[in-house]
């Protein structure tokens, strides 16, 4: 019986189905130049490809501020920071915001970050940002300890994660490990503190006995000045060195209500501590005359000479990490006499 695989016929057609085969296999290696013999065994069994923004698409649920359980990326690439301290937070932890809105009292991000500021956009003035300008900066991530508008959260909410970074009357440190969290930067701002927190030791042993000194911290606005309270930022930095605060200004709460001239005797320290919002404008005139008023020159501190012009926007707002670390270096410089 005549063998039917030999006949002219089966072997062309067995030629014809080895071509289409070995043509197959050139072109599933044409589209895989880096596939070997050990992956084409294992690839009916590995999962589908991940995208390559996989790692940045990652995500991780924390609780913010309010309490709100966010999903927030792993590693957050377009962040925009909708507030002061978020802002300076963000700076320490060497991370660079898409987006700002500006400083308080001010129409340009706050005047002691303006070095770091110069090539980020503003999203728009300070807890009022531009939703336009919101979503064009196409954020992964949005930080914001200054907007209270329900709202408009949920609006922003519907762009990017949102997270609220700070509740009232909070320890700045608390704030700034939250947004590290967020942020996938523990470790940055373990290391921030240490260097901080050793800065600060040193200050409060070369002041010798600084719980005898007392320190007011005064904010010029053009209605006056207001002395600022115990549970402000700079009254957190001001304990860490050991000084004290005349007690008036012991009390709870942000900053007192602006004081006449007939109460001027009310921001008095051993050492007084003085600046405005913005370095230019009404508040920095205002203090510029009351300067040579009679009753300014009476009080203790501008007496003794210990009247120290200070950037209230480091100073007397929100502040930040950034801001601690330069208050500690105005103090040392001021009181010891040494550059930070």
């Amino acid at each position: 019986m005549a063998d039917n695989n030999s006949s002219p016929t089966k072997k062309f057609a067995l030629l014809a189905i080895s071509a289409a085969l070995a043509l197959g296999f050139t072109a599933l290696a044409m589209q895989k130049p880096d596939a070997t013999p050990e992956t084409a065994q294992t690839a009916s069994a590995a999962p589908a490809e991940q995208p390559i923004s996989a790692a940045a698409t990652a995500t991780k649920d924390i609780t913010d501020a309010a309490g709100r359980r966010v999903s927030v990326p792993v590693e957050p690439k377009r962040v925009l920071a909708l507030g002061e301290f978020d802002m300076d937070a963000m700076l320490a932890l060497g991370m660079k915001p898409v987006g700002v809105t500006d400083g308080r009292g001010q129409q340009t991000p706050p005047n002691y970050l303006k070095d770091l500021s110069l090539d980020i956009e503003s999203i728009g003035r300070l807890a009022q940002p531009s939703i336009d300008k919101v979503i064009a900066a196409q954020p992964d991530l949005i930080l914001t300890g200054t907007i209270q508008d329900e709202k408009l959260i949920s609006q922003l909410q519907q762009i990017a994660p949102t997270v609220i970074t700070s509740a009232s009357s909070e320890n700045w440190r608390d704030m700034f490990k939250r947004i590290a969290v967020a942020l996938s930067k523990e470790s940055e701002a373990e290391n921030f503190l240490a260097k901080y927190d050793e800065k600060a030791a040193k200050i409060r042993e070369n002041l010798g006995n600084p719980e005898k000194v007392s320190v007011s911290v005064v904010r010029w606005s053009p209605k006056g000045p207001t002395y600022m309270l115990r549970d402000v930022f700079i009254s957190q930095v001001i304990a860490d060195v050991g000084l004290s605060r005349p007690s008036a200004q012991q009390e709870s709460g942000i900053h007192s209500a602006p004081l006449s001239l007939e109460a001027l005797h009310e921001i008095d320290g051993d050492w007084i501590f003085v600046g405005t919002l913005s370095p230019v404008g009404d508040a920095a005139d205002t203090f510029a005359e009351i300067r040579d008023n009679a009753a300014f020159k009476q009080l203790s501190g501008v007496n003794k000479g210990h009247l120290v012009l200070i950037d209230g926007s480091l100073w007397t707002s929100v502040g930040g990490p950034l801001a601690a670390m330069a208050a500690l270096d105005d103090i040392e410089q001021a009181m010891l006499g040494k550059q930070g």
